[in-house]
């Protein structure tokens, strides 16, 4: 039977969930302040994580802490003023991080990744897009000897038993397969399962049309105005006021605006982060983390694109770009970065949930609603399979995942 949805937040998650819904036949309409692709699902490295089946905990080591709390190294940052309000998620987000619920969570988590591709690889098709799309994977790299050998031992547990392709390259082998490279490592992990695209907001914008061609609606609007009505939902756009009977929240960070004044209280924050991109010459062929110094060296169509770590902070505090800073100098120890392309950093926001897993299903208290959102690092990654998951549930199907470790409900009605 047709619904008429809402879905508001044009995103990789939103476009993937209108579009997941108009292929079942629905009357769509996505709903956002700006073209689609153009906020966080612009921002991030590109890549399509095939090999992330362990979202990043926060760390348990008291020494990693201090670390942090010192601002020491250059992977996270934080704003002290907003440190207090974000202490009681932060607390629990380390409480979820101890190894026994952890361990839960990875089961969860990487029966979500595991699909990651191939629902990608069917909109790249649709899409026209493949184009923009790499399969040659990235490379986690290391500086100094001992932090790689742990590495490489790990991620050798991990692709042994998430069945994933994995070498480990020590320096020469890293040199040979970089050549871009022109400052020394002790070695990289080289995930090969992983895709990577030349242009992220590209690709949502891509999918976006697609869903327009397939008989969607794309308006623009501001979504904090949705408003329950008699009969359903209803949201201000540019061209009047549209109603429907269900209405899916999939704003990443800008839900809680949404969420909070309806009652649901989500363990959510946000980890900013920064990227800009460089002239480089000659430009590396797959995208490489400098795992000790937090920054992501990701090629792309506009240049080399240099990304951060986190940062804590208010979504809406002014941007305070020190890590890409520091960013700069480590890059250009390893790569010729070249002139930068932008005048100024871009400066985006991760939506996270304090147990690592995203939100995705039914509003508990709130007949029609839905929520697809919190994914953290991986929503580029992870839009299609969480946007199918969704569908599934919106037409009472039996979900092709189990739906449970996703509930809304897990937080209580």
């Amino acid at each position: 039977m047709t619904k008429e949805i809402l879905v508001l937040g044009a995103g990789m998650v939103g476009v993937c969930t209108a579009l997941a819904l108009r292929q079942r036949g629905h009357a769509v309409v996505l709903v956002d302040r700006q073209a689609p692709g153009r906020e966080t699902s612009y921002g991030n490295a590109g890549i399509i994580q095939r090999e992330a089946v362990q979202p990043y905990a926060f760390p348990r080591e008291w020494m990693a802490v201090l670390r942090v709390i010192t601002r020491q190294g250059n992977d996270v940052h934080y704003h002290p003023r907003a440190l207090a309000s974000l202490l009681p998620t932060l607390a629990r987000y380390w409480r979820e991080s101890a190894p026994a619920r952890y361990a839960g969570t990875v089961t969860a988590y990487s029966a979500l990744i595991r699909h990651c591709l191939t629902e990608h690889e069917r909109l790249l098709t649709l899409a026209g897009a493949q184009d923009l799309v790499s399969r040659s994977g990235w490379l986690q790299g290391y500086r100094r000897n001992l932090p790689f050998e742990q590495a490489a031992r790990n991620a050798t547990e991990v692709a042994r038993l998430h069945g994933l392709d994995c070498r480990i390259l020590d320096s020469a082998g890293l040199a040979a397969t970089e050549p871009a490279l022109h400052g020394s490592m002790a070695g990289a992990i080289y995930w090969r399962d992983p895709w990577t695209i030349a242009d992220p907001g590209e690709l949502v914008s891509r999918y976006a049309t697609y869903f327009e061609n397939a008989g969607g609606t794309i308006r623009r609007g501001d979504a904090t105005t949705l408003k329950q009505t008699g009969t359903g939902w209803t949201v201000a756009t540019d061209d009047g006021p549209l109603t429907a009977a269900h209405a899916v929240i999939a704003l990443g960070p800008w839900a809680p605006a949404l969420t909070r004044p309806l009652g649901y209280r989500f363990p959510l924050f946000v980890k900013r982060g920064y990227h800009r991109h460089y002239a480089a010459d000659p430009m590396p062929k797959l995208p490489l983390l400098d795992a000790e110094n937090g920054l992501m060296l990701a090629p792309m169509k506009r240049g080399l694109r240099l990304t951060t770590g986190a940062e804590f902070a208010h979504h809406e505090a002014p941007a305070t770009p020190v890590q890409l800073l520091r960013a700069e100098r480590y890059a250009s120890e390893l790569v010729r970065l070249g002139e930068p392309v932008e005048a100024t950093p871009w400066l985006g926001a991760r939506p996270c949930v304090a147990d690592m897993r995203p939100i995705v299903g039914r509003a508990p208290r709130h007949p029609g609603l839905w929520f697809n959102f919190g994914h953290a690092h991986q929503g580029f990654t992870l839009g299609p399979a969480t946007a199918r998951l969704l569908a599934e549930l919106i037409d009472e199907e039996v979900p092709y995942i189990d739906a449970l470790p996703y509930d809304p409900i897990r937080f209580g009605g």
